[in-house]
């Protein structure tokens, strides 16, 4: 595919395959995408995030939830508060605790008096650099959600639904009134995710998938780009992508590319080098996967080698 270029708010963005919408974007603005969900975008586009992180209000009664309040942005929780209007938040979901994710949540409690509830917190001592959002250290939830357990108001119930790979803490939501999944990046509508080692595991992203294809949700809606309509597709496709890329890593070991730094320009041609560095940690979480399958064995020198 061509690199695309795309000028937004002084910024320009080359993302392989893929076209931003014209400006302007919607952001501040709540999006009803259908009678119990509402979509407010902050100004936070980049080429990780996209147009920006979506936050959803899902409720239409007295008491609603928000999930995924974004970043630490004052307008941002300002134009969640007046969506919101005269209702009571009574849950604060994340979906993660990357940056573009959580941060808000803290500042939304305090002035809604809301909980913070889902994902578990973590510390994390990276072994290479952050090319994805780096970890929220503030998040601090009052209750932490299991897989299968739910938090409910008067005319929704939302469940979590355990989905590591992107991060060891990620959750996506299920609004059991409707048919909707809130899938964070696990699955966006723009850009498969980064999975970045040593929290992101790529055993565990591949099992996710399959998990999400063994259910029947009828939307996606993801905290980067549109909802997902044909969400089984969707997920197929990833996977399918993820096997191709698989196989790429085993044909530039076997082409004497015996390290990532050697391979990621020949796989990655028709994306922007900023993006490289995650590039390579998506490399690296596709080999650790692929030694612990025994399939390629690592060097001390930090050069794969194919088994047998």
């Amino acid at each position: 595919m061509a690199t695309k270029t795309v000028d937004s708010a002084g910024r320009t963005f080359h993302i392989a395959g893929m076209e931003f919408p014209p400006e302007p974007w919607p952001v501040g603005k709540a999006d009803r995408t259908e009678p119990l969900v509402r979509r407010v975008l902050a100004a936070n586009p980049s080429a990780f995030t996209f147009t920006g992180t979506e936050s959803y209000i899902v409720g239409t009664g007295g008491e609603v939830a928000v999930i995924d309040p974004g970043p630490l942005d004052d307008d941002h929780v300002a134009a969640l508060l007046a969506a919101v209007g005269s209702a009571r938040v009574t849950a604060i979901l994340c979906t993660h605790t990357h940056k573009d994710h959580s941060p808000a949540a803290a500042p939304l409690a305090g002035k809604t008096g809301a909980p913070i509830i889902g994902c578990a917190p973590f510390s994390l001592t990276d072994d290479g650099p952050r090319a994805d959002a780096s970890f929220d250290p503030t998040y601090a939830p009052d209750r932490v959600l299991r897989d299968g357990e739910s938090v409910s108001g008067p005319d929704w119930t939302l469940t979590a639904i355990a989905t590591p790979g992107h991060t060891s803490n990620h959750l996506c939501y299920a609004l059991e009134e409707s048919g909707a999944l809130f899938t964070g990046d696990h699955v966006m509508g723009w850009s498969t995710s980064v999975v970045s080692p040593p929290d992101g595991d790529m055993t565990a992203y591949m099992a996710s998938l399959q998990k999400l294809i063994d259910r029947d949700d009828r939307v996606y809606y993801p905290a980067h780009g549109p909802e997902v309509t044909k969400p089984r597709q969707l997920v197929r496709g990833m996977i399918g992508h993820r096997r191709q890329r698989e196989n790429q890593i085993l044909r530039r070991i076997e082409a004497g590319e015996a390290r990532i730094a050697e391979m990621v320009p020949q796989m990655y041609k028709g994306v922007d080098r900023r993006l490289w560095p995650a590039a390579e940690r998506s490399v690296l979480a596709h080999l650790i996967d692929l030694q612990r399958r025994g399939r390629v064995l690592r060097g001390e020198d930090e050069r794969w080698a194919i088994v047998g």
